[in-house]
């Protein structure tokens, strides 16, 4: 069997893939993730995703590598990771009462051979309260997520529904998709 590599270092990605049960590595792609001008979310998902795969592809080309990334938007505007807690409250307050859109993308690359699949997640966050948001903030300390919050955690508290084909997609890894993919590349699942 090839040897898989996790193209990403985010503990959220590498718990995920744990559950499918492979054999992997993890490797850090250095990608520079701005995006283009007029570069669509979901472009701009897939773009990252693939050269996130296809940097490390290039160092390790008898290997499967997964690349995967998220955009979510509100409004048809990107948003990204808060850094800060000033950021994610304001990115909150933002959100309070509409549907984000999450785009997430993986890649699965072989040297040149790659599959790619896209997976959208619409969230609708009820109305919030700045109380909320901030209790909400200081609680779960989600600056390092699109979007500023853990649906798998306290977070989906924040929300009345979530749409999706795969609700692994929104924490950053959409595990039926790779499943797939994998399974195309040779791959026995389960």
């Amino acid at each position: 069997m090839s040897l898989l590599i996790l193209a990403s270092t985010s503990r959220y990605r590498r718990e995920l893939l744990e559950r499918l049960h492979l054999p992997f590595h993890v490797a850090r792609p250095e990608v520079d993730e701005t995006s283009r001008l007029g570069e669509s979310p979901s472009a701009l998902a897939q773009r990252l995703a693939s050269e996130k795969a296809g940097a490390i592809a290039m160092q390790r080309p008898m290997s499967w590598i997964i690349g995967s990334d998220q955009c979510a938007e509100l409004a048809g505007q990107p948003l990204g990771k808060p850094g800060t807690r000033d950021a994610a409250i304001a990115q909150l307050r933002g959100m309070s009462g509409q549907a984000v859109r999450f785009h997430t993308a993986v890649c699965l690359r072989r040297g040149d051979a790659y599959l790619q699949a896209i997976d959208l997640t619409t969230v609708r966050f009820r109305a919030l309260s700045d109380a909320e948001i901030e209790r909400y903030v200081d609680i779960e300390q989600p600056l390092d997520c699109a979007g500023s919050f853990k649906s798998e955690g306290l977070g989906i508290a924040l929300f009345d529904a979530i749409e999706s084909r795969d609700p692994t997609a929104l924490i950053g890894l959409p595990l039926i998709a790779l499943s797939d993919l994998l399974r195309q590349a040779g791959f026995q699942l389960p």
